[in-house]
């Protein structure tokens, strides 16, 4: 495989809402990042990840786009994104934007000519369908619950959101809407971004007559074109998010020859606690060897002729620690053992904002202090459906996607550093606890423990391009795996349990030679057989033979 340069990078994901506010309305904003990359300089990363920081009415926090040229007023001008590209890039960062090209804000001057009558030049911009006797053309329903269309009475027709109605949908089969798209993308290529992450970019294939939605027959040709017209002559870094991705559709994505995409976003791994065939709100617990299994299957697959993301969580998604560790008893130990146990393995890692604090999931009193939409809907249409509150809330808890959003704990003054202001959602309360300073002052804290975990990638190839072989795949307290490149050998073993366990090394692998790259307990070994901690985790390296 051609190494790349994002083969070794690690991504930093910032939530600008939710990062650092400069200016005391309650709102992170640009400025408030600008200032905060010495400390993501410090953690060691090398590329940022800005969710939309685009012109919005906010109705999805950003992902609603009214000019892709503009800046949100909330986070600032344009001279404050190119200020931030220029100090990104003297620290060695670039900064990967956010395309949000399957939909629109209602408000895009596209959608308001487009809805001005049948016959707008704008109008096959979108997609547009007659009532069927006299109601919404199909079942497709929106991500953020109801019908996926909305009817316009202006011009009698509906149009497709398949979020929420102020997101009407891009007609990809119009080449006039796809030829918009390439010129803001090499709009913001030309001022020198280092690449994309693209938001459900599996759904511009959609065939929505049809009931399709993601994965349709013209999307890798889409893309392909995509590539061809904007990032593909250049050196950049572009990853989609797929949730109806499997292995064959990931292949064609990122195997290189397909000249498409860097890398995926796929999910697989994130419904394994729900109820299968239900919702995500519909909770199960977690079987550890079932994590296994998905996890190696996808780092199997991809070795010589793709390329894996890696990541626990985003801002769609609950905190790591809260989800998969122990964030009351083992709060540290299990981040720590996530952490090893993702950036032990190959393929590009993603670290969500205060992942590498530990930060935890948010438990609010009531559904008035949410502020996601998609959560919000989720709880008034489960309450008319019959649903108990207390469940309702639980799930919230569980799965929430403001969990993700509440501000980035800095230190332990008020608003935790975030804000001088009152903070557009209410900081977590544990923020005195867990926050950025006191972990800087901390020499085990978990952020030096990704530091570490990050400057070991850009030391060790077998890290970036061993091959990768699941151990004890039954166990369900321990999570082990094999890296092997050229003689050389590395194991990982992470317990994913409160209990203490046992972990036996490979017989072809001696003591002599072993050593430990990292670990989040003091070493306990006796006679080849680890003995493992509550949520210990160990990476051990053999130099080649």
């Amino acid at each position: 495989m051609e190494k790349k340069w994002w083969h070794t990078s690690v991504v930093y994901q910032i939530y600008p809402r939710s990062f650092m506010d400069s200016n005391g309305d309650g709102i992170g904003d640009i400025p408030g990042i600008i200032g905060k990359l010495d400390y993501l300089k410090e953690l060691g990363i090398d590329v940022i990840w800005l969710s939309p920081v685009f012109k919005s009415p906010n109705d999805d926090n950003g992902y609603d786009i009214s000019d892709y040229r503009d800046i949100m007023d909330d986070f600032g001008t344009m001279a404050d994104m190119e200020e931030l590209l220029k100090q990104a890039k003297e620290r060695g960062i670039v900064i990967l934007m956010d395309l949000v090209a399957n939909h629109t804000s209602d408000e895009h001057a596209w959608f308001v000519e487009a809805r001005k009558s049948r016959d707008n030049e704008y109008r096959d911009y979108y997609i547009w369908r007659d009532p069927v006797n006299g109601h919404e053309p199909n079942g497709l329903r929106s991500t953020f619950s109801g019908s996926a269309w909305e009817w316009d009475e202006a011009t009698g027709q509906y149009y497709l959101h398949l979020f929420s109605k102020k997101q009407p949908d891009l007609n990809w089969e119009n080449p006039k809407v796809r030829e918009e798209i390439w010129d803001l993308m090499n709009f913001w290529i030309d001022k020198g971004i280092g690449g994309f992450r693209m938001d459900m970019i599996e759904l511009i294939g959609k065939l929505p007559d049809q009931e399709i939605t993601a994965n349709g027959p013209k999307l890798h040709e889409y893309i392909r074109e995509m590539n061809e017209h904007t990032f593909g002559s250049r050196d950049l870094l572009t990853v989609g998010e797929c949730w109806g991705a499997d292995i064959e559709i990931a292949k064609q994505y990122s195997n290189p020859a397909n000249h498409e995409l860097s890398m995926i976003f796929q999910f697989e791994h994130i419904g394994l606690d729900q109820q299968p065939g239900k919702e995500k709100w519909d909770l199960k617990p977690l079987v550890l060897s079932d994590l296994k299994r998905t996890l190696s299957k996808w780092q199997t697959a991809f070795h010589g002729d793709g390329w894996n993301s890696l990541f626990w969580n985003n801002h769609d998604l609950p905190r790591a620690v809260s989800r998969f560790g122990d964030d009351k008893n083992y709060r540290k130990e299990s981040a720590k053992m996530l952490a090893t146990l993702l950036h032990g393995m190959a393929g590009t890692p993603y670290i969500y904002q205060g992942e590498e604090l530990g930060m935890t999931n948010v438990r609010f009193g009531t559904i008035e202090e949410y502020r996601d939409i998609e959560t919000l809907n989720m709880y008034h249409e489960r309450l008319n459906a019959g649903y108990e509150e207390s469940d309702i809330m639980k799930s919230i808890y569980a799965k929430g996607r403001d969990n993700a959003r509440t501000p980035m704990q800095w230190d332990d003054s008020g608003n935790a550093g975030f804000t001088t202001g009152t903070p557009w959602i209410a900081v977590n309360p544990n923020y005195k606890l867990i926050n950025a300073k006191s972990a800087l002052e901390d020499p085990n804290s978990i952020f030096y423990y990704y530091k570490r975990l990050i400057a070991l990638r850009r030391q060790y190839d077998i890290l970036v391009y061993g091959d990768y072989e699941l151990l004890a795949p039954e166990d369900e307290q321990i999570f082990a795996y094999r890296r092997n490149l050229d003689g050389e050998s590395l194991i990982v073993a992470c317990n994913f349990t409160d209990e203490s366990s046992s972990f036996e090394l490979p017989e072809d692998l001696p003591e002599e030679g072993r050593e430990v790259l990292i670990e989040n307990y003091e070493e306990e070994i006796l006679h080849g057989v680890v003995k493992m901690k509550p949520y210990e985790a160990r990476m051990y390296h053999w130099k080649q033979k």
